[in-house]
């Protein structure tokens, strides 16, 4: 309604001209009438919005609201990850919402399709980030940073059609850790690995599995199956299809949609259809036609360095090598991985939850370079918690279990069961907000104390104080358990010291 305010200052302009006039001039009426004028102006310009009668309160489509209670839970579950992320000595890291369109570019495959682009504002072509690893890039290769371990929890943004019941909006919270610089092989890799047993054992989703994979494996077994290397990328977004997709649909798509020869498409199969542990590696390490190819040997050496340190990490049975893992993002360059849920329910009475991945990540050396006016590279590997997805099982639970979950964090509630006890009440809670005490009272001079003590009851509030007349004659105050209605009296003086004592 930008216009409502021009046309409001226009009349309120000639009022003013009014007034520049000589002592005398301006009279009650001319006042009176150009008041009127700016009314029928808003008046004018209102009644459009008014008329809107059919207008539908809603949030944008993919995007919702979280009430306190699916709030409290989402803050436990990015608690759980951060502190894992702090426990690995990662620094925190924010970037901003949007970037310069071309930093975005060309960095996500087919995906890009899916990136928000911004109107205009200023002269710079802008677009909502998409995830929180190009950002990363462009922060590292801007201010020449060497080597980082970051973690970075944020929003991103996708313009795709949105599955709830999966977990999947198009404005969506990421939770990222990353290794940037040049270490030895697979130390890092074998790390975030690590980090992804250990966030999704702590979150107690059930059992897991994480599937590993390189990308030089997978460009070996292009090459060797006779891909054309302009095919590459497209052939790569078909196969990360294959935990959606039969593979006679994925099939049916490299050849009808993506033009590969039948034949070639066959012999694509036969690698990617396998799974397994170290040793399919050392299987791979045998086949006569993928152990020719130097990129797919590069790819397996690392894979059977990696299963060696993530067994002496411990986490060994819970990583499978999947040839069919794809991870359709341009980025990545090395090792990849996706944790998924195998069996979601961990009670009888939950119905499975199909959300899809719950963490991804992988190896992606040539993305800071991208940025680097020299091309200087940064080698960089991390991983993504998928909150989202992780949420839609933990609120399917509380549904199923009508869990009841407290949204504040209060301690102590202040009461009285007396009238014009108000001033007694805010200088006491005003010594309990001072020594660091979570405490509430309730906004009224005179409270009924039965209303009080139930708001306790229903919002879960351990400690009440009471104080009234006898109290403050004898300098004490009641101290009330709510779970158990028990009452003692505390001098004054001490009071403090026992509530912590109590809290703690």
């Amino acid at each position: 309604m930008p216009q409502l305010g021009l046309l409001h200052w226009r009349a309120w302009t000639v009022l003013l001209g009014q007034l520049r006039r000589p002592p005398g001039a301006v009279c009650i009426r001319a006042v009176r009438s150009h008041s009127q004028v700016a009314e029928a102006l808003f008046a004018s310009q209102l009644k459009p919005y008014q008329e809107k009668s059919n207008f539908i309160i809603k949030t944008p489509k993919g995007t919702r609201d979280l009430s306190p209670q699916q709030m409290v839970v989402r803050e436990k579950i990015l608690d759980v990850v951060v502190s894992c992320f702090k426990r690995h000595g990662a620094k925190g890291l924010d970037t901003p919402a949007f970037e310069l369109k071309e930093v975005l570019t060309e960095k996500y495959g087919e995906d890009c399709g899916l990136i928000y682009d911004l109107q205009d504002q200023g002269g710079e072509l802008l677009s909502l980030r998409y995830d929180l690893t190009v950002p990363f890039a462009r922060y590292l290769a801007m201010n020449k940073v060497k080597k980082m371990k970051r973690y970075h929890v944020g929003k991103v943004w996708r313009r795709e059609s949105p599955t709830i019941a999966q977990g999947r909006y198009r404005e969506f919270y990421q939770c990222d850790f990353d290794i940037a610089g040049q270490f030895d092989p697979m130390i890092p890799d074998a790390e975030c690995l690590k980090i992804m047993c250990e966030i999704l054992s702590g979150l107690q989703l059930g059992d897991f599995l994480i599937k590993v994979n390189d990308r030089r494996i997978l460009d070996g077994i292009f090459t060797v199956c006779g891909v054309p290397e302009s095919k590459f990328h497209a052939i790569c977004s078909s196969v990360d299809k294959l935990d959606k997709m039969s593979w006679k649909d994925v099939r049916h798509e490299m050849v009808v949609k993506k033009g590969l020869a039948p034949e070639v498409t066959d012999r694509i199969g036969d690698y990617v259809q396998c799974h397994g542990g170290i040793s399919l590696v050392e299987q791979m390490f045998q086949d006569p036609i993928l152990s020719q190819n130097k990129q797919a040997l590069e790819g397996l050496g690392d894979l059977k360095l990696l299963f060696e340190y993530l067994t002496l990490f411990g986490v060994a049975e819970k990583v499978s090598f999947d040839l069919s893992l794809a991870r359709g993002l341009d980025y990545y360059t090395g090792v990849i991985y996706e944790a998924v849920l195998l069996q979601t329910p961990v009670h009888a009475e939950e119905e499975p939850l199909n959300v899809g991945s719950v963490a991804a990540g992988g190896r992606y050396d040539g993305l800071v370079g991208m940025f680097d006016p020299r091309g200087h590279k940064v080698p960089c590997v991390g991983l993504s918690i998928g909150v989202e997805r992780i949420f839609s099982i933990v609120e399917q639970r509380m549904k199923i279990f009508g869990e009841k979950i407290r949204t504040t964090e209060t301690q102590v509630f202040v009461a009285t069961p007396q009238k014009n006890f108000l001033q007694e009440r805010l200088k006491l809670i005003a010594e309990l907000w001072d020594a660091g005490i979570k405490a509430e009272l309730m906004y009224k001079n005179n409270p009924k104390l039965l209303p009080q003590l139930h708001y306790c009851e229903n919002m879960g509030i351990p400690l009440v104080v009471i104080i009234g007349e006898q109290e403050l004659k004898e300098g004490v105050i009641k101290l009330r358990s709510v779970a158990s209605r028990e009452e003692v009296a505390i001098k004054r003086e001490n009071l403090v010291a026992e509530i912590q004592k109590r809290l703690s």
